[in-house]
């Protein structure tokens, strides 16, 4: 079978693939719906190649009358397929309706997988997942604004990319994805509880989309009538806050385009950029972060460690206008920035926490923005070029705080030309390796040309605002990220686990107490030891309010739909796809004319660590609600045929007649959906 690049083949019915698993019998795929059999080969052909390791299956495909086909499978030594991947099989013959399927395979770079990885080892599953939001005053057109975001998709690639493990972390990139994009009402929802939620769901980088997007209220505009608010939330392995930024810039251009952009796909991308960096020697980087830190005067101990705990809290300051100027103006007679000025605070404000005396090297690391590379057209490509690199810097009581300033300026002027390196990098290059950096400092600019965009909606009648950071959870304890609002006032906000809530309190506080008094009385001689003197008397009345997080949710205990008809009806467990919401399930489980209870699950992971585990969670999440030797199918929309599959291969180990069954939603409703799962369930009766 010749591998095919792209299958476009439309698909106006839905289809529904049907996997049978038992403990004795192969399993086979039952095909339902109208489907070419091209499409099923250009499936396999995906398959051989997203997974080298598979065994060279053949497959059998037959048709058994109008909408129906079966698959049977058959390696070489006649064993059963095991191994086979049903449910990404299931999920590829299900894909997105019209456009197609198939995809073109990319490398990821050293600092993705370092993020994947982050993100698999920690069960939190807003790990690396960012958040921004802004206000829009004025009339907000919902169907406009749909279009214009599905038209920044079919433009962008790196928002039709996800993760693909097989072979070793690399990235897949569709040709066609279908945005999430959720509308709620006007007061149906309390908007910091919004955030909590949308943040603790977190985004899983093996599905495409790793952005979201959440509308509340919209509509006409009235003179009473609150403005509508957007929450954008994505993953860092394969997004960065310059990045969204750009995307927020292509939506404006498509909205006052009337909902859909010029042109075909951007270039250069993330492929562009990942050719340019396979370029790039790494002999100089290497030279010049083995010999950045000397640590000759013994460095102050890491404050923060990890605790395992998902508690996540959220602190916000945020100076004036008139102490945002005065910041900059004092930063840059010293040769500096607002970004240098906060790194010295900070390395002040470590020193003086770690309790040192004398001399120290105080570590920490800072975002590198990646978007001064001479790689050409990097200020327009999105994709996740921002990243943590260490830094240490010499606090010596004895030197001027413009000495502080001008050594942290000139390690990142030359820090600048490395960008693109990664932190693990980094860590392989120091011998022996320098103690890990236990914070992160992001300060964060606006790429060129929103202002100019603003400037056209408010002739429209719409005035909004630059995208707000909300904070993320890192792979350091504390994150600290740095903006400017819509008036210009400088914006802190640290992200952190609650078990330090007292001690990053504390810090802020005098955080911004520097950022407001050193302006007015630092000057040329004043030393690091009167600025650390000053400290131990101010700022005992200052209590930065923190944003407490939510509470963790499990994501997988299963919620009653309906109750069976009767006692031998069979259980359907029913995955809970990204962006459908409950009243969706609510009024699917009202159609569905089959006598089995109906649950409704959380979203399992589609791959990596957590995959194993959630499957496993979600099977045990039912325990004693499903007896042994029942009727047990699990289903879900395209995409969740993996998880499916899996949490069905676990039923089956334990003598359940276990059935997956994935859905392709294209233009079929709650009702409709009901009545395929029934047809699709209920020839097991």
């Amino acid at each position: 079978m010749t591998t095919s690049r792209f299958a476009r083949l439309p698909q106006d019915e839905p289809i529904t693939v049907v996997v049978a698993l038992g403990r004795s019998a192969p399993p086979v795929l039952e095909l339902r719906g109208p489907i070419e059999t091209t499409r099923v080969e250009a499936a396999l052909d995906s398959i051989a190649a997203r997974h080298p390791g598979t065994p060279a299956w053949t497959a059998d495909l037959r048709s058994r009358g109008r909408g129906r086909h079966t698959v049977r499978f058959k390696d070489g030594a006649d064993g059963e397929p095991t191994a086979f991947p049903l449910g990404a099989l299931a999920d590829l013959l299900t894909h997105g309706g019209r456009g197609s399927f198939m995809t073109r395979h990319l490398a990821a770079t050293p600092r993705q997988r370092e993020l994947l990885a982050d993100a698999d080892a920690h069960p939190d599953p807003g790990r690396q997942v960012e958040q921004a939001s802004w206000d829009w005053h004025g009339p907000l057109d919902v169907a406009r604004f749909t279009a214009a975001w599905r038209s920044v998709f079919a433009r962008e690639s790196v928002l039709r990319t996800a993760f693909d493990d097989q072979g070793g972390p690399g990235l897949v990139v569709h040709d066609h994805v279908e945005p999430e994009i959720v509308r709620l009402a006007r007061g149906s929802v309390d908007w910091h509880s919004l955030v909590a939620a949308d943040r603790r769901r977190g985004i899983d980088p093996r599905r495409p989309a790793p952005l979201r997007i959440t509308l509340l209220g919209g509509g006409p505009a009235s003179p009473s009538a609150l403005p509508a608010r957007v929450l954008a939330t994505y993953h860092h392995a394969l997004l960065d806050s310059w990045s969204v930024r750009l995307l927020v810039r292509e939506f404006y251009r498509a909205y006052l385009s009337g909902g859909e952009l010029p042109g075909g796909e951007r270039r250069p991308d993330m492929t562009d950029y990942v050719t340019w960096l396979a370029t790039q020697d790494t002999a100089a980087a290497q030279d010049f972060f083995a010999g950045a830190d000397t640590g000759v005067c013994g460095p102050v101990p890491p404050l923060f460690t990890e605790t395992g705990s998902c508690a996540e809290g959220r602190s916000r300051l945020r100076l004036t206008e008139a102490e945002t100027a005065r910041l900059t103006n004092w930063a840059a007679v010293w040769g500096g920035s607002e970004s240098t000025a906060l790194q010295a605070v900070w390395a002040l404000l470590l020193y003086r926490a770690g309790r040192a005396e004398g001399p120290a090297q105080v570590r920490f690391a800072t975002t590198a923005m990646g978007r001064g590379i001479l790689f050409d057209g990097v200020e327009r490509t999105s994709g996740p070029l921002a990243g943590p690199l260490p830094q240490s810097v010499l606090v010596d009581p004895a030197a001027t705080v413009p000495q502080l300033m001008a050594d942290l300026r000139d390690r990142c002027l030359n820090q600048a030309a490395y960008e693109w390196v990664s932190a693990g990098q980094v860590n392989a290059w120091t011998r022996p390796p320098s103690p890990p950096a236990d914070t992160l400092l992001t300060f964060e600019a606006q790429p060129h040309g929103l202002a100019e965009l603003e400037a056209e909606l408010a002739t429209y009648g719409i005035e909004v605002e630059p995208p707000q950071t909300l904070g993320a959870r890192t792979a350091f304890p504390v994150t600290l990220i740095a903006h400017h609002d819509g008036a210009g006032r400088l914006v802190l906000t640290a992200s952190y686990n609650q078990v330090w809530l007292s001690e990053i309190t504390d810090l802020l506080a005098h955080a911004a107490l520097l950022l407001r008094e050193l302006p007015r009385d630092a000057g040329e001689f004043t030393t690091v030891g009167e600025v650390l003197t000053l400290l131990s008397g101010m700022g005992e009345g200052a209590v930065i309010p923190p944003v407490r997080a939510e509470p963790g949710e499990s994501g997988v205990s299963p919620t009653v739909l309906r109750h069976p008809a009767h006692t031998d009806a069979g259980t359907v467990a029913l995955l809970q796809a990204p962006g459908v919401s409950r009243p969706f399930y609510d009024q699917l489980a009202r159609a569905y004319p089959g006598p089995e209870e109906l649950l409704l699950l959380g979203p399992v992971p589609v791959g990596g660590p957590q995959a194993v585990a959630g499957a496993r969670a979600a099977y045990d999440a039912l325990g004693s609600r499903v007896r042994a030797g029942g009727g047990l199918s699990f289903a879900g929309f395209s995409g969740d045929g993996v998880a499916a599959c899996a949490i069905a291969r676990l039923a089956a180990a334990d003598g359940h007649r276990s059935l997956a069954v994935v859905l392709d939603a294209t233009g079929a409703g709650p009702d409709g959906l009901a009545g395929l799962l029934a047809s699709a369930v209920g020839r097991r009766r």
